[in-house]
């Protein structure tokens, strides 16, 4: 560093962020075992200002002050016990500095905090989904100094910012004569194997190799022959420098792709899987698309940025251009680079091109392809896939209509076949169907405990007829958008009159036919009592134990969705619903022989609330429910 860089015109000290505190507390002490990984982030910062630079230079070529080439430099001290990564990118300014390397401006922070269990080794796999960047200079250092100035900004504008990783940093305005960024680390004592050359091209070769600028470090001295003078260390590329999509996938290795995928998400996990394809002929451009292997703590955040860095010819335009892929694939990571678009191209002008809504349509045909294809070859792993980031696949069915048969292949659910676990697919479902079932059948509730015991499953559990368990915020939104699949009707075994079909017994229908008409004074008394909360009172042919259930109308929204619009305080149609009864129960036998007006009103109003209880609703009068009961049974004892 030159003596100007440490000329204080303006110096202040500030307190971290409480968020960066603790970050800081816990990479320092839960990512001990992969403290290597604190250069291929540097280095990836590094490249992100230098694209930044080139991408502003199209339209300002001044910012490269005469200095075109653009490079990252690796410099280290073995007296000193230091370490310098150095970039001639964008640069930041004072408030820059301040802003982000003294607060984490990422959403979702909250969320990764209250996870953290203070399990070193569970909370570094926390911290390698939540990205750790500039911060992790400080597992390996116990003081930080970045030298920086903005592109394009007089010398006097340099800033020099400083901390030991603890409570505090500071900042000052120095003289900076280059442009970019130069970050110190001074290594702490047992840390001292970093300040030496072979390690540190080997660290570049093992994660940075594919970065796309040269890193350079000095060649290593060669001892002279005899007689010699001894040779002047040059300045030498370490790693390879080629943009890695641009070249054949024969040329890559498997380590090679996910080393770059790391780059670019700032995940330290390995990806799930990827998929990198060049297309030519009407359109021309290369994608390289991966699936991470464990969700971001935002993804549930729908206004959050997101999308693939776009690149023009290979020059950086923009990182998070979310035009190319739709809402639901938001944790698709990855890089496109077209030839087909303009170098001055905008977000605004994104939305309106043809040709990237032709290529929107093209990844996310291949997005879904390679998830079809993990569910196909390989299940374990889709089922891995499916439990971090299935609610937002099923986003899809009501965002991308033209998508929905690869989609509706994709879901996974919870059934009566198995446990909890969504491991069912609609392709096994209708493939274990009975010879002469024609509906696949769902309920929808809050939890599956609450979708197992839902009295509408009875009828199906005597038949041992498979019923998918609904039981995701989601699901009932969803479902209304999936209506078949391979010309099989989904059916809500809540809503409707049941209709099983061949499945349904001819002496069971004759045997409800002949309860309705023994039934039919009963069914018209209870009608009447409950006029103004149901529709219609029937005899059920779905119930084998319970006495009476709820049926909502077959186009009402089902009662998962209710409850979730009433808590986004929007209005809800008004419907009122069937009452099916069991002839079979002792109760509602004991309903149509009761004389007494007021015994029979009290019981009837208790097998409706009941019922309603029964379909997870609360009751408008608890009250009034619980007072009848009690006469109910105080009769009894008597």
């Amino acid at each position: 560093m030159s003596t100007s860089e440490n000329i204080a015109a303006k110096q202040e000290t500030m307190g971290f962020q409480t968020e960066v505190k603790q970050l800081l507390h816990l990479m320092i002490h839960s990512l001990y075992s992969n403290k290597e990984i604190f250069l291929r982030e540097l280095i990836s910062n590094a490249s992100d200002a230098e694209d930044k630079l080139r991408f502003e230079a199209l339209s300002n070529d001044a910012l490269y002050e005469n200095d075109g080439e653009l490079k990252i430099r690796l410099d280290f001290d073995k007296e000193a016990n230091t370490v310098t990564i150095a970039d001639n990118g964008i640069g930041m300014t004072r408030d820059d500095v301040i802003a982000n390397l003294g607060t984490i401006a990422k959403s979702g922070t909250a969320d990764f905090m209250s996870k953290l269990t203070g399990d070193s080794q569970q909370d570094s796999q926390l911290i390698g989904q939540f990205g750790v960047g500039f911060y992790s200079a400080f597992i390996v250092a116990n003081k930080v100094d970045v030298f920086t100035r903005r592109a394009g900004a007089d010398a006097s504008a340099g800033v020099h910012w400083s901390s030991e990783g603890e409570g505090e940093f500071s900042v000052e305005t120095v003289e900076r004569a280059e442009r970019g960024t130069s970050i110190v680390l001074h290594l702490k004592e047992d840390e001292s194997e970093f300040a030496d050359g072979w390690r540190l091209r080997s660290l570049v070769k093992k994660y940075s190799d594919h970065i796309a600028f040269p890193v350079v470090m000095q060649s290593e001295p060669v001892p002279a022959e005899e007689g010699e003078e001894p040779k002047a260390p040059e300045d030498e590329t370490v790693n390879e420098a080629t943009a890695l999509w641009t070249m054949s996938k024969n040329e890559v290795s498997e380590d090679e792709y996910k080393s770059f995928y790391k780059h670019i998400s700032h995940d330290f996990q390995d990806p799930l899987t990827w998929s990198h394809n060049r297309v030519e002929g009407k359109l021309e451009y290369t994608s390289l698309l991966y699936i991470p292997s464990k969700a971001p703590f935002d993804l549930y955040n729908r206004e959050i940025p997101r999308g693939l860095k776009l690149y023009v010819q290979r020059v950086f335009i923009m990182d998070e251009a979310e035009q190319f892929l739709p809402l639901y694939l938001r944790f698709v990571k990855g890089i496109v680079d077209s030839k087909d678009l303009s170098l001055n191209v905008s977000r605004e002008l994104l939305q309106a091109d043809k040709t990237v809504e032709n290529m929107k349509a093209a990844l996310t045909k291949r997005v879904l392809d390679m998830l079809g294809k993990k569910a196909k070859n390989d299940a374990d792993q889709y089922q891995a896939f499916w439990d971090e980031f299935g609610q937002v696949i099923k986003e899809g069915l009501g965002e991308d209509f033209s998508n929905k048969e690869k989609l509706a292949k994709l879901l996974r659910f919870a059934s009566t076949n198995g446990n909890s676990e969504q491991n069912v697919s609609l392709e096994d479902y209708v493939a274990r169907m009975q010879e002469s079932q024609e509906k696949i059948y769902y309920v929808t509730a809050e939890t599956y405990a609450a979708g197992m015991s839902s009295p509408h499953m009875e009828i199906f559990r005597k038949k041992g007829i498979e019923v998918l368990v609904l039981s995701d915020r989601i699901d009932g939104w969803m479902i209304s958008y999936l209506t078949d699949f391979e010309g099989k009707h989904l059916q809500d075994i809540t809503k409707g009159e049941l209709d099983l079909g061949e499945m349904d017994a001819e002496e069971d229908k004759k045997q409800k036919e002949e309860a309705s008409k023994t039934y039919e004074s009963l069914l018209t008394q209870i009608k009447e009592l409950l006029s103004d909360k149901v529709d219609d009172v029937r005899v059920t042919n779905r119930l084998t134990d319970s006495p009476a259930c709820l049926v909502a109308g077959a186009h009402d929204m089902d009662a998962q969705m209710k409850k979730i619009m009433e808590a986004a305080g929007q209005q809800v149609p008004e419907s009122k619903p069937s009452f099916e009864v069991n002839p079979e129960h002792p109760l509602v036998k004991l309903l149509n022989e009761e004389q007494n007006d007021e015994r029979f009103n009290d019981l009837t109003h208790v097998l409706f609330d009941q019922a309603a209880l029964a379909m997870g609703e609360q009751l408008k009068e608890p009250g009034t429910f619980v007072t009848r009961l009690n006469k109910l049974l105080l009769d009894l004892s008597k």
